[in-house]
């Protein structure tokens, strides 16, 4: 039976700043466009956080019983390590997609934005559907495009529209640029399981285009990052601060493009965290002040 600390391991906190960071951007968003609502941005926060969590523990769930957390570096695993039965996860997991559902049927009741519950709706089955039943798309390289639309567009514009009822360009740029770190830390993440994915049959893509491909792909996605703040900041000049935020990438960057493999790849991943929350808060500071 897993401790408690062995449960708030396992539900992987350092992944966490991944749902901060687009609800940050896509409230800043809103006030700058001229109607920011703070329990909305709330609401929105705890759909962010439950989903995060709810994925993180349908991974457990999945990769536990289909053998490919058995030799893997990393956090704790609930299921690969038998430290909680298979069934105990994928509850954890439907009750955290359960209360990210409540909280949305919230969001959206409040705010009038109906049609929002469609993407929610989606959002929940493609956090399922990642490494879960039979066709799991984190399987087949497609993990990355989960990440880059519900982690990036869908949180950070879905942020903004219930609490302003439109989006603008700097609004699309923070959730494309959002989108982009989180693909990041995805990126680095099946970098360092690339041995043991190949073995298992996991077919992500950073094994279907190999170690060297996969190292270009993380850098690119700082790249597309650096150039949504410029794009943003045409719009909104003091959105530029959130180059702040890409700082603690650099050094990540040169670790994972010198070779670094197995644990050495755990500093990146952990710095890739950091870097989008500090990007996402920046993001949504710069467009505050630029309202005002």
């Amino acid at each position: 039976m897993a401790t408690l600390n062995e449960w708030i391991a396992g539900s992987r906190p350092r992944t966490l700043p991944v749902a901060v960071a687009p609800v940050a951007a896509g409230t800043g968003a809103a006030y700058a466009i001229g109607d920011g609502n703070p329990a909305y941005a709330l609401l929105a926060l705890l759909v962010s956080l439950l989903l995060q969590i709810g994925v993180n523990f349908a991974n457990d769930y999945s990769d536990g019983i289909r053998g490919t957390d058995d030799s893997r570096v990393g956090p704790v695993r609930l299921v690969g390590q038998g430290l909680a039965t298979p069934a105990n996860v994928k509850l954890a997991a439907f009750g955290a997609f359960g209360a990210a559902a409540l909280c949305g049927l919230a969001l959206v009741a409040l705010s009038g934005k109906f049609w929002l519950l469609i993407p929610g709706a989606l959002a929940v089955v493609a956090a399922w559907k990642y490494t879960g039943g039979k066709h799991p798309y984190g399987y087949l390289g497609l993990g990355e495009v989960f990440v880059f639309v519900f982690f990036g567009l869908v949180a950070t514009l879905g942020t903004t529209y219930t609490q302003a009822g439109s989006v603008d360009l700097s609004a699309i740029a923070a959730a494309v640029g959002i989108g982009a770190i989180a693909c990041a830390i995805l990126v680095v993440n099946n970098l360092r399981d690339i041995p043991g994915d190949t073995v298992s049959g996991k077919r992500t893509l950073a094994v279907r285009i190999g170690d060297p491909a996969t190292r270009t792909l993380f850098t690119a996605m700082f790249a597309i990052a650096l150039v949504a703040v410029v794009v943003s900041a045409i719009q909104r000049p003091w959105t530029i601060i959130a180059l702040i935020g890409l700082a603690p990438a650099a050094r990540s960057v040169q670790t994972v493009n010198k070779g670094a493999t197995g644990r050495d790849l755990i500093p990146p991943l952990a710095a890739t965290g950091m870097t989008i929350l500090a990007y996402g808060m920046l993001f949504g500071l710069g467009l505050v002040l630029d309202h005002h």
